[in-house]
């Protein structure tokens, strides 16, 4: 069987590596997923050599109007590993950047528009992610974590949106028959969320006079349902024929 990797998007080393636990954790794949800092050096791999891929959140955004030469480089690496995925059906998921990342290299519209300061909030599947091979255990209604400033406010052409929130219309999406992408952050619960607002807590995703309050409503929340679709992607890739 080939392995998974999850592409790195994040330069703080704390973050990252949370990520990658978190990962790791929720798809079961423990020390067996592979992972790659795009932002630290350039990914040089074949996506062919790898069962599924995921590329993760990070501090960029597909909008910014000025990028390091770090950030354009990233974006180069995972266009083209999202190009190959798509022509040769290899299984692909991305998170909240990688759902803005992957939509606007395929034509979508990602602005400002239905930015979400980072809260657990309720998601809800369409008749076709009710139907979808990754999401369609999941219960209709779920609560999941976001936080992003920019999100797709019209999805590529091609795309099929599997679930939408009150905040933001475009929650996960299809493109193909294995590529997928989410805004909520699958990976997220309650103590990756205190890792993630304590390393951007001046970054703009959230008041940080709000802090204990974001964090206290996401430990009374029930944010246990997204990582089921981290396991379930597992298993489509898994068992996924490209032919």
């Amino acid at each position: 069987m080939k392995p998974f990797l999850l592409l790195g998007v994040r330069p703080e080393p704390v973050a990252a590596d949370d990520e990658y636990a978190a990962f790791a954790r929720f798809t079961g794949l423990g020390t067996d997923l592979q992972r790659h800092a795009v932002d630290r050096e350039p990914f040089t791999g074949d996506p062919r050599d790898y069962a599924g891929i995921i590329i993760g959140g990070s501090p960029f955004n597909v909008t910014d109007t000025a990028k390091s030469s770090q950030q354009q480089r990233a974006e180069e690496d995972l266009n083209r590993v999202v190009d190959v995925a798509l022509a040769e059906r290899i299984p692909l998921l991305g998170a909240c950047y990688g759902l803005g990342l992957i939509a606007r290299h395929k034509g979508g519209i990602v602005d400002h528009e239905y930015g979400e300061q980072i809260a657990a909030v309720p998601v809800t599947l369409t008749a076709a992610g009710r139907t979808d091979p990754v999401f369609g255990g999941l219960p209709q209604v779920f609560s999941a974590i976001v936080g992003h400033k920019e999100a797709v406010s019209t999805p590529p052409a091609d795309a099929v949106v599997l679930a939408t929130s009150p905040g933001a219309p475009v929650q996960a999406l299809r493109i193909g028959p294995a590529a997928y992408a989410t805004q909520f952050h699958p990976e997220l619960d309650a103590d990756g969320l205190l890792i993630r607002m304590t390393t951007y807590r001046d970054a703009g995703y959230f008041d940080p006079q709000e802090a204990d309050a974001i964090m206290a409503l996401a430990r009374a929340t029930d944010v246990t349902h997204p990582p089921e679709s981290l396991r379930a992607f597992v298993a489509f890739a898994e068992g996924f024929n490209p032919a």
